[in-house]
């Protein structure tokens, strides 16, 4: 558990690094000290050992003519050498100095030399130090002492010649002590510091692999706060911004899950890029967006998700101005309106750092505004015609250029037969508009098709037997059954289809009126056939438009608003209308009508 652990590791080293710095001074302490106290014992000594010395030449030259040559000269057992001189600084003992000098150590003939050069001339017995040399190794100096000795009456001059040493066994002996007691302090302490270490470590540890586990996306797990002192402080506070953390990233992921959801259902494509042109983000309109677009290069994946070279131009250009590009990208079948703004660092707002792009498709709404344009276009072509010749008319009335009443009659006759026509392009005009906003409201209930299949027919007859057409009503099926819908705009539709087909029949055409039932869809089929000039192919799909008139170079009269209203009208019943032809051969128009369930229903 604690194999790694920075903690555990660096209170060890602290403590046997207290222990060492400890033993370090407390050691150069006890040295210093211990050299003090060994020098001054050494130069007491040496004090003392001289004074005794002394008194014992004093005492012996009194009984002796000759002193013993053994007190004298250098002695490797105490290591100090003792030498008498006379007030002129000869050398009196030992006796045979100057013929065995060379016998005695370098550092012990030049102290002697030098208390000779620099005696001093006591009037008492009491030593005196000339000076402390230090003139060997080692720690080791070399003290010269001078006394008065009185021999055979004579005053003379006692030189001791010392080696003094800083150093000391006991000392050393202590040392070694010092050192042996602080290892073992330092190896016995390693147990109660490892128990106190790892007391602290543990929840310590607690608390990390809590951070480990929110770290890896965990955040039910959390740290004990029972341990006492700051550590379980340390947990609770954990534990308390653990809570508000968790809560705050599951109201982050709420938050971001309902900005992806909207991201989502926005009809605009939106792609997000990073400073280097790469996408990041796209949302889902993205990937149907482009559907109609012929892709160029399968193996671009820029291509594949955004067809068009020049928009991937505009978003190198925005990244590298920062300036906003707007485009617009139309084709046969599809106008898309491109935005590509540019995202700014906060920190530095002259830095561009990405680019959002906007794709929205504008193909309906371009087609709309061409509907709109051909709409008002239509309606001003409409009323400009029947206006013009109602000027026509009225012009040459009102200055009076007209003489003749029949004239007159024939001029106004043409003057209400174009208002009749102005005041049935208003009125298809405004049904159509009523249709096409709901606002047109009619029953339907059950009726008798048949009934009105053959009133339509009486009545229509005689006017396509004077335009030399063969009309004729075809029941395929027998009696049709009660259908549902309302009759008068039944009768509309059909009078709508019936005037059309007469319209492009040519004299010695035919018209037929055919009925048939679908017992399975349960729906009466009603088609107006006939065997006029038809349709262009590239007309059809505009045949059911507004304003629409195929082949208008004939110059057919009619306000184009007839099948759009029938189509309308037939929408509003739940029913549907289709056109089948074939330029050269005719036209047919088919519209259904359902079976009535229950001849009590009106709605």
């Amino acid at each position: 558990m604690f194999k790694g652990s920075t903690l555990m590791r660096r209170t060890i080293e602290l403590v046997f690094g207290a222990l060492i710095a400890s033993t370090f001074f407390s050691t150069l302490a006890f040295m210093i000290a211990g050299k003090n106290t060994a020098f001054n014992y050494n130069v007491n000594s040496a004090y003392d050992q001289a004074l005794a010395m002394a008194n014992m030449i004093n005492n012996e030259a009194g009984r002796r003519d000759e002193l013993p040559s053994s007190l004298f000269g250098e002695s490797a057992v105490t290591g100090r050498a003792f030498f008498v001189l006379d007030r002129r600084g000869n050398v009196l003992y030992p006796l045979d100095y100057s013929e065995k000098v060379e016998g005695y150590q370098p550092e012990t003939v030049e102290c002697l030399e030098y208390a000779r050069a620099n005696m001093l001339y006591q009037t008492d017995d009491t030593p005196s130090a000339l000076e402390i040399l230090d003139k060997s190794f080692f720690s080791e100096k070399e003290l010269i002492i001078q006394c008065t000795v009185l021999i055979h009456g004579t005053e003379c001059y006692l030189v001791s010649v010392s080696r003094v040493n800083e150093n000391s066994e006991i000392i050393n002996q202590y040392v070694n002590v010092l050192l042996l007691s602080t290892l073992a302090a330092a190896f016995t302490m390693l147990l109660p510091v490892f128990i106190m270490v790892r007391h602290i470590v543990e929840p310590i540890q607690s608390v990390n692999e809590v951070a480990r586990a929110y770290g890896k996306g965990n955040y039910m797990v959390r740290a004990d706060e029972s341990a006492k002192g700051e550590v379980g402080e340390l947990a609770q506070s954990f534990n308390l911004m653990a809570d508000r953390l968790s809560k705050s990233i599951d109201e982050l992921t709420i938050e971001r899950n309902r900005l992806e959801d909207i991201f989502n259902v926005i009809t605009e494509g939106i792609v997000v890029f990073n400073e280097s042109g790469n996408v990041t983000i796209t949302n889902n309109t993205m990937n149907e967006l482009f559907s109609k677009v012929q892709k160029k290069n399968l193996f671009t994946e820029r291509l594949q998700l955004i067809p068009f070279d020049e928009v991937w131009d505009d978003v190198d250009s925005c990244l590298a101005t920062g300036e906003k590009k707007e485009r617009m990208v139309e084709g046969p079948d599809y106008s898309f309106q491109v935005d590509i703004i540019p995202k700014f660092d906060m920190n530095d707002p002259d830095h561009c750092i990405g680019a959002t792009g906007f794709f929205r498709d504008v193909t309906d709404e371009q087609k709309l505004e061409k509907t709109r344009r051909d709409y008002v276009a239509n309606i001003s072509h409409e009323l400009r015609t029947p206006l013009q010749t109602l000027r026509g008319l009225i012009e040459p009335l009102a200055d009076g250029m007209v003489k003749n009443e029949e004239d007159k009659l024939r001029y106004y006759n043409i003057i209400l037969n174009e208002t009749l026509r102005l005041s049935r392009l208003i009125d298809d005009m405004l049904e159509l508009s009523k249709l096409q906003s709901r606002t047109l409201a009619f029953k339907m209930f059950p009726f008798d098709l048949n009934s009105l299949l053959s009133d339509l027919t009486t009545k229509f007859m005689p006017v396509m037997r004077e335009a030399g057409i063969n009309f004729r009503v075809s029941f395929n099926t027998g009696r049709l059954p009660t259908v549902m819908g309302n009759p008068d705009r039944i009768e509309q539709i059909l009078v709508i289809l019936l005037d059309n087909a007469k319209k492009y029949t040519p004299e010695n055409g035919s018209i037929t009126l055919s009925t048939e039932y679908n017992e399975i869809d349960k729906k009466v089929y009603v088609s107006v056939i006939d065997t006029g000039q038809g349709i262009h192919e590239y007309d059809i799909n505009h045949i059911f438009d507004r304003f629409f008139k195929a082949d208008r170079a004939r110059g057919k009269k009619g306000t184009g608003l007839g099948l759009a209203i029938a189509k309308e009208l037939l929408t509003y019943m739940g029913e549907t209308i289709t056109v089948e032809s074939e330029y050269g051969k005719g036209a047919t128009f088919t519209f259904t009508l359902k079976k009535a369930v229950n001849n009590n229903d009106w709605y």
